[in-house]
């Protein structure tokens, strides 16, 4: 461009002839003259069509590409892995032509297809308490030494950002409906709008337009914590770009190194006090302050929650003859009296409810298996076999739901069983925790084999004292107003010295 410059200076401000140019630049004639003709002020360098190892893959290459752009994120393969894939099929030539190529293939395609606009986005207010965004994202963590795959909600609100990230294992209604009230309890309230993508726990069809059949558990949640749900359009996640961005961000705040925990509680408390710290460390962007300022004065426009929403998920099963139902691939045992009877099964993130006729039957900590390789799992509870075991004594010695005893019962167990009738007396003393308080029960055991005495008569007399001992005082009865005396007698030993002085000087004869 210099020397361009110099040409054109002389020719243009000082008048040389093109000859005198020439021979000082040693430049032909006709190039000088092509410059000056042209008005060129800023020559480009063509580059010269050459012939390239990729030519002969260049088909096969750009299929690739078309079958790879219509799949998922997830499935989509890589450049480099088209790469090697073309090396399998004798491609000697640089990665850095293929990648090449794959830019300037997605280049065309977009412009063929008028996609370029589509990164044109228009900026979006909202008002302090109108809306937050919902989203789901799938992370890994070490919890109790192995590596697992967690499926993890986002909550953000939409005007201050404050932002609050929770964990599962599974990504269901009982879930989603816990993590609602994990993220309102922590945001401080409900904004008047939620918006979300057309996840399955909340859409049931996507109908035309903005129209969709909303899930009626979901419908259930929003009407108790009053707040309208909004869904995007399918396949339009900038619609809650925010949240979109904070699961991108979340990579390598919180998960960058992989977190390690016992469990997953203990992941979960540690994720909200890093979300809680960040918002002091994160500046807004948009207003001035942190998003820890901003969510301060957004927080009283906030619609306080009285009580959280019972999210839990209800099913209908039968129990079945050994007192057990089937769920998730696991077993659970259920009262005696209810055996081959209907119940509901509530179903909740970290545990199951067994209800029936409106009462209250047991309660069990659900287990979670994410791998289907492992043999499903039966937990019991021998209290509810207590009832069969009363007519089916012998069913002790062997019973499944009785392996898992306190030991000191099953220390009074191998003395028991040692004698006849034993197997009576043990179901017997079992028995009493359906009328006394089961670690009264348990005391009263510890203290007869303490004692060296392990009998059923024994066990009963040392449970009588327990509880004849924790008896409350009897409180002092006040006595009705029709009974109270006008004049109360008074204490006085002088009385009694007068009778007897009476009773020495002359005979009288006393009421005895």
């Amino acid at each position: 461009m210099a020397f361009l410059g110099v040409i054109r200076r002389w020719a243009l401000r000082e008048h040389r002839s093109i000859r005198e140019i020439a021979k000082r630049t040693g430049l032909s004639r006709n190039t000088i003259r092509k410059y000056l003709r042209s008005g060129v002020t800023e020559p480009k360098f063509r580059i010269p069509e050459r012939a390239s190892k990729l030519d002969k893959f260049a088909a096969q290459l750009a299929g690739w590409l078309k079958s790879e752009a219509v799949k998922s994120g997830k499935e989509r393969r890589t450049v480099k892995q088209l790469y090697a894939d073309l090396v399998l099929l004798g491609y000697d030539g640089s990665y850095g032509r293929v990648a090449a190529f794959a830019r300037a293939w997605k280049t065309s395609r977009q412009r063929e297809q008028q996609m370029a606009g589509r990164g044109i986005f228009v900026p979006l207010v909202f008002a302090p308490g109108e809306a937050f965004q919902f989203d789901w994202s799938e992370d890994w963590a070490i919890l109790g030494g192995e590596r697992t795959k967690l499926q993890v909600a986002h909550f953000k609100l939409a005007h201050s950002r404050a932002f609050i990230v929770r964990a599962y294992l599974l990504q269901t209604h009982e879930m989603l409906f816990d993590a609602h009230e994990h993220g309102f309890r922590v945001l401080g309230g409900v904004p008047r709008r939620g918006i979300y993508d057309n996840m399955k726990t909340a859409v049931d069809k996507v109908l035309r337009g903005k129209a969709r059949e909303v899930n009626s558990r979901f419908t259930a949640m929003t009407n108790h914590y009053v707040f309208e749900a909004e869904f995007c359009n399918p396949a339009s996640g900038w619609e809650k770009g925010q949240v979109e961005k904070n699961v991108q961000d979340g990579r390598h705040r919180l998960w960058q190194p992989m977190p390690v925990f016992e469990d997953l509680a203990a992941l979960n408390a540690w994720l909200e006090e890093r979300c809680i710290a960040l918002w002091s460390q994160i500046p807004h962007g948009s207003l001035p302050g942190t998003i820890a300022d901003v969510w301060a004065q957004e927080k009283s426009a906030l619609m306080k929650v009285e009580r959280p929403f019972d999210g839990f998920v209800e099913h209908g099963k039968r129990v079945s003859p050994t007192c057990l139902i089937h769920f998730d691939r696991n077993r659970y045992s259920v009262p005696a009296s209810f055996a081959n009877r209907p119940v509901s099964v509530r179903v909740y993130p970290g545990r199951i409810v067994v209800v029936a006729e409106g009462q209250f039957l047991c309660e069990h900590k659900r287990i979670i298996e994410r791998s289907h390789n492992l043999p499903p799992r039966t937990v019991y509870d021998w209290r509810h076999y207590l009832a069969v075991l009363q007519r089916k004594p012998g069913a002790l010695r062997n019973g499944a739901p009785f392996t898992e005893l306190p030991d000191a019962f099953r220390q009074l167990q191998q003395h028991l069983l040692k004698r006849p009738g034993g197997d009576r007396e043990m179901v017997d003393i079992l028995a009493l925790v359906l009328q006394h308080d089961e670690q009264a029960v348990l005391c009263a055991v510890e203290m007869a084999l303490a004692a060296g005495v392990p009998t059923k008569t024994h066990v009963l007399n040392l449970l009588h004292r327990l509880t004849d001992a924790k008896a409350s005082q009897v409180p002092e009865v006040e006595p009705p107003q029709g009974l109270t005396l006008n004049a109360e007698p008074k204490a006085d030993v002088g009385r009694y010295d007068e009778l007897r002085d009476a009773s020495q000087t002359r005979r009288v004869q006393h009421a005895s």
